[in-house]
Parts: C-alpha cells; sequence; structure tokens
C-alpha cells in the first residue's frame, strides 16, 4: 500500500478479536456478529468496536439482537456491506471515540446519501470536551460506553420497530 496510512490505537486492554495472520484489506470491514433476526446495526472500531460487542450481549438479554459491524476502513469504505445491513435492519447506530464531525458516522451517512435505501442512522460520538480520567471513565462520560449504546438501541429500536426497509 502506497500513501498515507492513520492508525489510530489505546493503551487499555481489550479482547483479541482476530488471528495475527487475518488479512484487513483496505476497504473493508468485518461482520463480527450477525443473525437472520437482527433488529439494528451497530457500527464501530478499535475500542468502540469492542463496546458495542458488549452493549450487543446487553440487547440480546433483552431480546434485541444487534448485527455488530467492524468498519476498520472508512476511506475507502465498504459499501456493499452496509448497504446490505441498512436493507437487513433498517437502523444504523454507529459509535466513535472523537467528534463527530468527519468521522466514522460521517463516512456512513455519505453512503446513504446517493444510494436509494434510507436507512434511520444515530451517530453515537464524543460530543462535549473530554477531560481526564480512566478510559472506561472517559467512555461513559462521552456516551459511547456499552451501556450508553445499548440504551441508545433501545429507546431506538422503540420508536422504530416498524421501519425496516426489506
Amino acid at each position: 500500500c502506497s500513501g498515507i496510512i492513520y492508525m489510530r490505537t489505546t493503551r487499555e486492554a481489550t479482547t483479541v478479536l482476530y488471528n495475527s495472520d487475518e488479512e484487513f484489506l483496505v476497504g473493508g470491514s468485518r461482520v463480527v456478529r450477525s443473525s437472520s433476526q437482527d433488529d439494528v446495526t451497530v457500527v464501530g472500531a478499535g475500542i468502540t468496536l469492542h463496546e458495542s460487542l458488549e452493549a450487543a450481549d446487553q440487547l440480546e438479554a433483552d431480546g434485541v439482537i444487534a448485527r455488530v459491524i467492524d468498519l476498520y476502513s472508512i476511506k475507502p469504505i465498504d459499501v456493499e456491506t452496509l448497504l446490505k445491513a441498512a436493507k437487513e435492519t433498517g437502523l444504523i447506530v454507529t459509535v466513535e471515540d472523537h467528534r463527530p464531525e468527519g468521522g466514522l458516522g460521517d463516512a456512513v451517512l455519505a453512503v446513504f446519501a446517493t444510494e436509494d435505501c434510507k436507512p434511520y442512522v444515530l451517530k453515537l460520538a464524543v460530543n462535549e470536551m473530554p477531560t481526564s480520567g480512566k478510559p472506561s471513565e472517559l467512555l461513559s462520560a462521552a456516551g459511547i460506553d456499552a451501556s450508553h449504546i445499548a440504551d441508545a438501541v433501545r429507546k431506538l429500536i422503540a420508536t422504530n420497530r416498524t421501519k425496516r426497509l426489506s
């Protein structure tokens, strides 16, 4: 690969999700959890992927089934996977650990700007000026930890239960 590459890392310990020999293609993504009964799609990357998976576990206890996508490549973006998720669930929640402008959520919204498929997209991001704290405290304060993600999905599902696109 030639050109500029941006890699984001965190310092806290997280569960290893992939084998060390797996390839991650530029422009790709990974659907890390899905079923034929998915109610909503949650899209994260890096630490927010781990929080999204934990939120999916919490939601499953309530009978809400969440598809979880690791959108590890933002530009180019995996249009095909996002369109499939949108058509099958109709609801997409993006979770990013920085400001909402110009990030993962905006990249996902841009996919649907030129498509006939128009899912409801909710962007969860850091909307306030962050302070100092442990990573878990900062995620919670920003509303992007697992419990906040699960709460946002529950509210979204409650108000959009009948808006599936498929």
